[in-house]
């Protein structure tokens, strides 16, 4: 049994010694008789709504309605209280009441549907609770609804499905994913996990499939520079994947079938549980995942065009509440995965004509204490991350028995934030938050049969303050972030301004500044070492590289209207991004001593991204949800850059289409059948193509558009009580839409690679909850 089996299991016995509901309820002995009671009801049906959350703003006090609707809230505090009732699909409401010692209050909830899930609570803005429809900054949220209805089983297969995300297969033979917002590469990307940047530049280059859908609450999108909130790398977007936490005991058990190509297949298998204490102050989320997946030769050429994937992860998440106004909460993830492309994948790799073969082994958790003050107008978080990967890795040609390395990576997020809602700063009322941030990474990258050995250690000390005023009609937020990093001689200054006017309900007007900062060191793609033409690529920093900045600009209006049932929302926002001293890749055509082709990261003069993005959702609860977007954008170098002295230097950035869309829909035929149609678009793109022989000249060439459609049919068994059956079979990429001109061979270029990320895939799945 391993070390992070027993791990779990410690923690299921922990949890289940603190959960105890005897313990619970001998302590309820000594409860004061400060109730509230009450139940919740659906708008338009009158029936009672189970599992609730029902809570006291400014505390962390919290109770669920029961399988019947009904809920006690006891051991209240005296004095005015503010109760919140929410849940995802519903609209969230809040009553005020005042309360003493013996008494009990009877509060009841009408809540109506939300089929857009427009009034949720979001982190990623201001690193405090939020709501979304009001906050001064566009935060687009990808939720459990979401993965269900594209059958997603990890992060990379759902995240698209946004405007401005697109997400796509860099490497033909390792299958590395690569996320792009606003057409901007992954590296320009902070990722974050429970706001903690804990995803180093090793963790970057699989990460998007190494995260189950099955760990994760919601993931917060925000298009744009965020360094002035979240530091280094923050340039095109930050994705901050929050993940679940408990909140009613349940135990849910899925399996999923996918099947492609001619005997091809994806396993996954995924058991989760939620135990929570009968006076909600402890509760744990288990979580676990098995994946299986076949390789894939598209050309039949013996090459595998997508590779052999075997992963599994354990985890979980834990709260303990020591008193109404402090909370603790603690998050681990085990995470053990082997891939493996190219060729003969029942040999050892070095037995391979082309062999790209990565063993990880992840282990990373936090730690957070959240204090609120008795009046609920301070608020003091401290945390600390942790992220520890050790890499096994081939990548290597021609049966070179010297390709193996060995890389490890740790990385450390510590820091302090407070928050002080003051009744009114010069005009209104608003949130003064700062805070303290320290980054440590350590990267040690190991292949000496190519000669290489990387050490990078880089440390960033940093330190944020923003105020947001509020009122009903305006919001302003301005802020800045200074950061000092040891690869750079002068400390960083990123400011950030962003305002929302709302002149009547149904419109919101937006408009943001905000800026964003990369260090001089290697990122996710330089670690990742390629096949091209018969032998292996690597990339080297220029000794005169310089950071990269950006500047962001956007504008937007948001349009809300309900016509009867009918709820629809309509965003169109324009953005612009200029960046300097842009990193970007060139062959130099040299090679090393050990026969390596060597790509050269270098400054060039600089880049612009400007486009428009739109998003229309339209829906009535319970009967049909629809969701669609488009981005046009065009993504141009400020002066002509040359790559390759085979090609003409041109103006247009690679891989970033001037078109793309998205839909997602659900279609309610019956109260258990449910039928969900999606897809991607994905026009044009600028694609480079290394040179595969000696008289082969690198190239270039527009792709054509892609569309990539799925379905998903769905249906529910209620067996009894809580227990419930659900199946579901579909299809995606059902057009099997893929590219037609692969590299064949030995000599393939790995980086030639576009289009839909996976070819034709039939799927079946069933889901056992408790």
């Amino acid at each position: 049994m391993s070390k992070n089996t027993i791990l779990l299991w410690c923690t299921v016995i922990v949890c289940a010694i603190l959960c105890n509901p005897y313990k619970a309820n001998s302590q309820g002995k000594n409860i004061p008789d400060a109730n509230i009671v009450g139940h919740v009801i659906s708008k338009s049906g009158k029936t009672h709504l189970p599992y609730i959350t029902i809570g006291i703003e400014g505390t962390n006090i919290a109770t669920m309605t029961d399988a019947t609707g009904h809920y006690l809230l006891k051991n209240l505090p005296e004095g005015e209280l503010s109760v919140v009732a929410a849940c995802l699909g519903y609209k969230t409401i809040s009553r005020k009441v005042i309360i003493s010692k013996a008494e009990i209050i009877e509060i009841n909830f009408e809540m109506e549907e939300d089929a857009l899930n427009l009034d949720g609570t979001i982190v990623s803005a201001t690193k405090n609770e939020t709501n979304k429809k009001t906050s001064s900054t566009i935060v687009n949220v990808l939720s459990s609804k979401l993965f269900s209805t594209v059958s997603s089983n990890t992060l990379s297969e759902s995240i698209c499905f946004q405007p401005g995300v697109r997400v796509e297969n860099s490497c033909a033979n390792c299958g590395a994913v690569q996320l792009r917002i606003n057409g901007l590469e992954g590296q320009y990307t902070q990722m974050l996990l429970d706001s903690a940047p804990i995803f180093s530049s090793l963790a970057g280059v699989y990460g998007l499939e190494q995260l189950p859908v099955s760990m994760i609450e919601r993931v917060e999108v925000i298009r744009g520079g965020g360094s002035a909130l979240f530091g280094s790398n923050a340039i095109g977007g930050v994705v901050n994947i929050i993940t679940k936490e408990p909140l009613r005991n349940s135990v849910t058990l899925s399996e999923s079938l996918n099947v492609f190509g001619k005997n091809s297949i994806d396993n996954n298998t995924s058991l989760n549980g939620s135990f929570v204490s009968d006076d909600y102050k402890t509760g744990v989320y288990l979580f676990g995942l098995l994946r299986n997946r076949s390789a894939y030769d598209r050309n039949g050429d013996g090459f595998s065009d997508i590779p052999e994937l075997n992963s599994s992860t354990l985890g979980f998440r834990a709260y303990r509440k020591i008193n109404t106004r402090s909370k603790l909460t603690a998050e681990y993830h085990h995470i053990g995965e082997y891939r493996r492309g190219g060729d003969r994948l029942d040999l050892q790799p070095h037995e391979a004509e082309i062999a790209e073969q990565t063993r990880h082994n992840i282990d990373g958790g936090s730690l957070r204490y959240d204090f609120f003050s008795k009046d609920s107008r301070h608020l003091l978080s401290v945390h600390t991350a942790m992220q520890h990967i050790d890499r096994k890795s081939y990548y290597g040609t021609n049966m070179n028995p010297d390709a193996y390395g060995n890389t490890k990576d740790l990385s450390v997020n510590s820091g302090i934030h407070y928050t002080w809602k003051i009744n009114r700063l010069i005009w209104s009322p608003s949130d003064l938050s700062f805070g303290i941030e320290y980054n440590y990474n350590a990267l040690h990258d190991n292949m000496l049969g190519y000669g290489r050995e990387l050490k990078q250690n880089t440390s960033i000390f940093g330190g944020y303050i923003q105020n947001e005023w509020k009122s009903k009609t305006v919001n302003l937020l301005a802020g800045a972030r200074i950061d000092k990093h040891n690869l750079m001689k002068n400390p960083v200054i990123s400011p950030r301004i962003n305002i929302r006017y709302t002149p009547v309900d149904w419109i919101g007007l937006r408009a943001s500044y905000s800026s964003g900062f990369r260090a001089p060191q290697a990122f996710n793609e330089d670690l990742h070492i390629e096949a091209v033409g018969g032998t292996v690529s690597i990339i080297r920093l220029a000794p005169d590289l310089k950071p990269e900045y950006s500047h962001s600009l956007s504008a937007s209006a948001d349009f809300y209207h309900n016509f009867g049932r009918v709820q629809t929302n309509l965003l169109v926002e324009g953005f612009y991004t200029r960046l300097n001293n842009v990193f970007e890749l060139i062959n130099t055509e040299t090679f090393d001593s050990y026969g390596n082709l060597i790509f050269e990261r270098t400054n060039t003069s600089g880049a612009q991204v400007t486009g428009l993005n739109t998003e229309l959702m339209i829906g009535i609860p319970e009967i049909f949800d629809i969701q669609i977007g488009y981005t046009f954008q065009k993504s141009l170098f400020l002066k002509d850059f040359e790559w390759s002295t085979d090609i003409a230097p041109q103006r247009n950035m690679f891989r970033s289409p001037d078109h793309y869309a998205y839909i997602t829909s659900n279609f309610h035929i019956w109260k258990t059948l449910k039928l969900s149609v999606y897809g991607n678009v994905t026009g044009p793109m600028l694609v480079q193509h290394t040179s595969t022989g000696e008289n082969i000249p690198d190239s270039e060439k527009w792709t054509e558009t892609f569309a990539d459609a799925g379905l998903n049919l769905s249906y529910e068994f209620k067996i009894s009580g809580n227990f419930r059956i659900e199946t579901n079979a579909g299809v995606k990429n059902m057009f099997d839409q893929f590219q037609k001109d692969l590299d064949y061979g030995a000599t393939k270029d790995a980086g030639y690679i576009y289009g839909p990320t996976m070819p034709r895939t039939w799927l079946v799945g069933v889901k056992f909850k408790l």
